[in-house]
């Protein structure tokens, strides 16, 4: 897995990169939807993480487009790997998708998250899925909650 974390700034967001980085690295050793799909992570930082996904034939439906249900699927996982940077087990407690424009089969996507506002426990993402050549498909939101002192099996 590639985790572009940045570099440069303080030692305490030098140790919060770190952080990102690792609790990625750990949440992908256990996440066979992502590596099923094929699903790559790229830049992950406290907050922040991006996910890409090349469409295939299989993600089609009867209309020959995307289907959203992938779209959703890939908005998710760049919001759980954003939300989860931080360390400890973090899921969603509820999200939404706006599909813009179609995706087809061979477009590479890109979903880009970003922490809107992190409060105690609750956390809101905001998560923009666009083709390779910029053009945005889909905004997704995301509302997460923070478990604490739970570890996955």
């Amino acid at each position: 897995m590639a985790v572009d974390g940045g570099t440069g700034g303080t030692a305490a967001s030098g140790r919060a990169m770190e952080r990102a980085r690792e609790s990625a690295a750990r949440m992908y050793a256990d996440d066979q939807a992502t590596k099923a799909l094929r699903i790559s992570i790229g830049e992950v930082g406290p907050g922040r993480a991006t996910a890409r996904m090349r469409v295939t034939a299989d993600m089609t439906n009867g209309h020959g487009i995307a289907h959203g249900g992938y779209i959703f699927l890939l908005a998710d996982t760049a919001f759980a790997y954003a939300c989860n940077s931080y360390g400890p087990v973090t899921v969603a407690q509820g999200g939404q998708i706006t599909f813009l424009l179609p995706a087809r089969e061979g477009d590479e996507l890109t979903a880009s998250a970003a922490e809107r506002v992190r409060m105690e426990r609750n956390g809101v993402y905001d998560v923009s899925v666009y083709r390779a050549d910029g053009t945005i498909l889909a905004e997704f939101r995301g509302q997460s909650r923070t478990v604490p002192g739970w570890r996955p099996a």
